[in-house]
């Protein structure tokens, strides 16, 4: 339910993404209703439906960069994990070099969920480091809601102003926002891209973790190890045609079928009731050994309804999400929470207090992605107490202004 990771050197012509809902029990986050079409205006298959094959997603090299990435060496100090890198190409910033604070321009594509309502938060507590030390002087913010035409005028709206030192876009798809992203470049300023991808290499740089086929092999690898062949693995998906939600499905349905696992997936829109229908019903057929998600939204219903039948608990990966782990820790199931890092919010803000001072940055940040383990459950439980349901447990802001209680009362800018 993240954003679009698209290496520059292996984009995907992916279509819009969609307003995604998020379901919480965090009561301070209203949600939009989910989203009704899909990948190019075509109609979403309704919540409950089996999807199609993901073949057309699965691309064998950017599976196998991902997989090789998720063992790689990062750069930079493990205790800051926003500033970490893999080695690669470096883009010289010495010609943006600036005296004083500089305005930053920020093109957001939504704060519709609560990962990104979480890395708003993060990303304004750092913004706000940022403008005490005198790198930055105020960062213009534009929300597009979720809309490609809202996104592409407030850019340009950007542009015409004139008044930005430099752009940040987390783009809400990838095809549509290219020209805009072009066009932020042309004006000379530097132009951070982050979260979500574009197929254009003219920004500084890619600030991105290492993305959905990373997230489908470490899934799917966990539960096909704790299976054996012919198990059943009910696959709960949020929506079609967003890239990186497909590339986590396409690794792991190809990783199950090569170990002989049953894996049926269904689309839900996030829906608890929709997740727990499809769970009571897969019961009712049989036994259901796994349950894989694409993101973590629901997880909790979709143990309920193993419980509300008296089924016996499946082995399962759901998310970072702390509504998650927070179930995981009270049933005992065995369980992988998969992490798409949150704390990526703070970087590109960081990325600009290097670009100012004219230091070399990557030109593809590849962050850490590495999934919360049994082992480390607790630790996570314990760092992030008193955090709502709809917090992420690897926001990477402990040490930031405001910590624990902004995030605790999910003060959203």
């Amino acid at each position: 339910m993240r954003g679009s990771i698209l290496s520059k050197a292996t984009v995907i012509a992916a279509s819009s993404l969609l307003a995604l809902t998020a379901c919480t029990t965090d009561s301070s986050i209203e949600n939009p209703p989910a989203a009704e079409t899909g990948a190019a205006g075509e109609a979403t298959p309704a919540a409950g439906e089996p999807s199609e094959s993901s073949a057309e997603w699965f691309d064998q090299a950017v599976f196998d960069e991902q997989d090789e990435q998720r063992s790689a060496t990062f750069e930079g100090d493990p205790a800051q994990p926003y500033l970490q890198y893999i080695d690669g190409e470096m883009t010289d910033t010495s010609a943006f070099a600036a005296d004083g604070a500089q305005k930053a321009c920020f093109s957001n594509a939504s704060i519709s969920n609560p990962w990104r309502q979480t890395g708003w938060i993060t990303m304004n507590q750092q913004l706000q480091v940022l403008q005490d030390s005198g790198v930055i002087s105020e960062m213009e913010t534009r929300d597009a809601q979720d809309d490609d035409n809202t996104q592409i005028s407030d850019i340009d709206y950007f542009i015409a102003e004139g008044n930005c030192d430099a752009f940040i876009i987390s783009p809400n798809s990838t095809a549509a926002l290219t020209p805009a992203v072009e066009r932020a470049c042309e004006t000379g300023k530097p132009v951070i891209v982050f979260d979500r991808g574009v197929q254009t290499d003219c920004a500084v740089t890619f600030i991105h973790p290492i993305g959905g086929f990373a997230w489908g092999i470490d899934t799917a690898e966990f539960l096909s190890e704790r299976l054996e062949e012919g198990d059943k693995v009910v696959a709960l998906r949020i929506l079609p045609g967003v890239d990186v939600l497909e590339q986590r499905w396409a690794a792991a349905e190809r990783i199950f079928e090569e170990n002989g696992i049953d894996a049926v997936d269904y689309f839900t829109g996030a829906d608890p009731v929709e997740i727990k229908s499809i769970i009571s019903d897969e019961l009712a057929t049989g036994d259901v050994q796994g349950i894989w998600m694409d993101a973590g939204d629901g997880a909790v219903a979709a143990i309920e309804a193993f419980e509300d039948a008296g089924a016996d608990l499946p082995v399962m990966t759901g998310e970072d999400e702390m509504s998650f782990l927070r179930k995981w820790e009270e049933t005992g199931l065995d369980g992988l929470a998969p992490v798409y890092s949150n704390f990526q919010w703070r970087t590109p803000l960081l990325a600009l207090e290097k670009i100012f001072a004219g230091e070399e940055i990557p030109a593809e940040w590849v962050l850490p992605q590495s999934p919360i383990t049994e082992e480390e459950r607790g630790e996570f439980l314990t760092a992030n107490e008193g955090m709502p349901d709809g917090h992420y447990a690897k926001f990477g802001g402990e040490d930031l202004p405001g910590y624990p209680t902004v995030w605790q009362e999910r003060q959203i800018p």
